[in-house]
């Protein structure tokens, strides 16, 4: 009889409440809510109504997403009628009508305040001056306002000029220097992920302080680990939404971000439909999909999907990374009795790992990750569990000079005891793998992984730990190494532990099965 492990749950991304999603579907038709998103508050007015019929009167019809941006980041004050807001961020993918949304924002507020001072910056003040004429005043110069502006191209004083109010739309240099001058009533960066330092928004804030209706505007698709401003801007608003929603207090800066987890397949069109608010308006299925089978992975993640762009080093030479996908199967089960289990924790104690090696009917090696949480006070609690529940053959973790090794004596407390013979184990004792054992175990899972003996279900946090491992020398060989690793390497080393448990001590425990019957 085949029996199925014990899977927990896997760890989530952060999201919003149900509610919010409802909301924002019942009030704008919005099926693609953001991840991180201010939520609007229907007793405060908002000017965003007013910048909705500047966008029709500049030939656009508003998306939903469009709309609820502009309802929430428009939001008045009602004991002031001020804006709540004076700092919004908008991370969105590319071609999703982010420039168009500006543009309406920046219309609008020329159009109702008199001698505004609006300034829009880009990469670089080339790009903006580009964008600027060729996109700004010619979609001014072809829509209803026409007749309301006139434009003054000279470099260095150019300017779209509402001519009722006299207030301006300019462009400005992504530099120290940049929005000094006269106060500013309305910032704008645009394309933040370019941005190299918090020069300009340096420059833009002080210029605001006298002016009680400033905002000060960034929005911008993912960019890359060098976008250290964007990253942390992005890291800021996720971490002030989460907040709003577990105090209930709102502060004075909107956020809104779509975002695919890393966790939801890139090819999948459900994905896209999660995480491209235009898709269905201004975009189709059919566009999106071209593009992914035609970018680089990398470059349609960020683009499409607002994912970080992460640099990726060659793999290490002693780990065959390449061959990892092609032993992937969704359908692999552990089973028992042929199975052992192994415990491992990261360099810097942040999480502990729990990993399977089974034999299937087939003569493959399953490997899995059967659990990974924070810290390590949970996990002889569980490997206790675990050791009831499927009764494995070993229970595998590396010496004390390693950082599992702490725990070796609360397992032992917990009934997970090493034998008193080594060469007579009881079924479910524990191992202690020493350094020539941990050789051994890398060079085994090494050669399995290039004969493609092995099978695994895919797990994000397996096939992550496989991918940035990295491995240093002890004498001729080599063992996988916590410490130069790219990222948490202990679901690995779970697994390649567990494999070499199982065929190494399993052999010697006295049952009434062969654990090694099915390799030949």
């Amino acid at each position: 009889m085949t029996t199925t492990i014990w899977h927990p749950p896997t760890e989530e991304i952060w999201r919003p409440p149900p509610e919010f999603g409802e909301d924002l579907r019942e009030r704008y038709g919005l099926t693609c809510p953001p991840i991180w998103g201010t939520p609007r508050r229907p007793d405060f007015p908002t000017l965003g109504g007013k910048v909705a019929l500047v966008m029709e009167r500049l030939g656009y019809k508003p998306m939903p997403w469009q709309r609820y941006v502009w309802d929430v980041s428009l939001e008045l004050d009602p004991a002031t009628l001020k804006f709540w807001y004076r700092h919004v961020g908008l991370s969105v993918p590319r071609q999703q009508g982010k420039t168009g949304s500006l543009l309406a924002v920046k219309v609008h507020r020329a159009q109702a305040f008199k001698r505004q001072r609006i300034v829009y910056a880009a990469q670089n003040r080339s790009m903006a001056r580009d964008r600027w004429e060729d996109e700004f005043w010619a979609t001014i110069e072809l829509s209803r306002l026409a007749k309301k502006f006139v434009i003054r191209k000279a470099n260095g004083h150019e300017a779209i000029i509402a001519r009722a109010t006299r207030s301006r739309i300019g462009i400005t240099s992504n530099t120290e220097s940049a929005g000094h001058g006269p106060p500013l009533d309305l910032g704008m960066m645009d394309e933040f992920f370019a941005h190299v330092d918090d020069r300009l928004e340096q420059a833009f804030s002080p210029a605001m302080l006298t002016r009680e209706m400033a905002q000060l505007w960034w929005a911008s698709a993912g960019g890359t680990e060098k976008s250290v401003p964007l990253n942390k801007k992005r890291q800021q608003g996720r971490a002030l939404i989460e907040e709003l929603w577990r105090t209930g207090v709102f502060p004075h800066t909107a956020y809104f971000e779509w975002f695919a987890p890393e966790d939801l397949d890139r090819s999948d069109p459900a994905t896209w439909w999660a995480t491209l608010p235009a898709l269905g308006y201004t975009v189709n299925e059919a566009t999106i999909q071209h593009e992914h089978d035609t970018m680089d992975p990398g470059e349609f993640d960020r683009a499409y999907l607002n994912r970080t762009r992460k640099k990726v080093p060659p793999p290490d030479v002693n780990v065959p990374v390449a061959a990892w996908p092609g032993m992937a199967d969704a359908e692999s089960m552990p089973r028992r009795p042929q199975l052992a289990l192994a415990v491992d924790v990261s360099q810097d104690r942040a999480y502990s790992s729990i990993g399977v090696a089974s034999l299937r009917e087939d003569g493959l090696m399953h490997l899995e990750l059967v659990d990974r949480r924070p810290g390590t006070d949970w996990v002889v609690p569980a490997v206790a569990r675990l050791k009831r529940l499927w009764d494995p053959v070993a229970v595998a973790i590396g010496s004390t000079g390693t950082p599992a090794g702490s725990l070796i004596d609360d397992l032992v407390e917990a009934g997970v005891t090493v034998p008193e013979d080594k060469d007579k184990p009881h079924r479910g004792h524990l191992v202690v793998v020493r350094t020539n054992d941990f050789v051994e175990a890398c060079g085994q899972m090494a050669d399995a992984m290039n004969q493609s003996t092995a099978r695994h279900r895919d797990q994000a946090d397996l096939t992550g730990a496989v991918s940035g491992a990295r491995s240093r020398r002890v004498g001729d060989a080599w063992v996988l190494d916590r410490t130069t690793s790219l990222t948490d390497v202990s679901p690995f080393v779970t697994v390649t532990l567990a494999r070499w448990a199982l065929l190494s001590r399993g052999p010697l425990v006295k049952d009434d099965y062969d654990p090694m019957a099915n390799i030949f």
